[in-house]
């Protein structure tokens, strides 16, 4: 089960700040982070959340699921704050 064009990039665009990318891709973050609080397997988690095969092509499979799983951690650790001060702002 893979996508045609997929919506989501390899590894997550780094950095301190929110991007557009981590916006668009908030509910999968918190997606991954339910998956790995429930002790999911990595190759469940990328083929159901990224619809992709781990088995076609493992090696970028778990790239893209550790990556994005990194991120939805700093997400959720620093990453919020960010959102916490754009809220007070309007």
């Amino acid at each position: 089960m893979t996508r045609s064009a997929p919506q989501f990039l390899d590894e997550p665009p780094p950095g301190q700040g929110l991007t557009p990318y981590d916006r668009k891709h908030m509910t999968l973050y918190l997606r991954l982070l339910d998956a790995a609080r429930d002790g999911a397997d990595w190759r469940e988690a990328v083929q159901i959340l990224f619809g992709l095969d781990p088995e076609l092509d493992p090696r970028r499979c778990r790239l893209i699921h550790d990556s994005h799983l990194a991120r939805a951690r700093w997400m959720s650790d620093r990453g919020y704050r960010n959102l916490v001060r754009e809220s007070q702002r309007h």
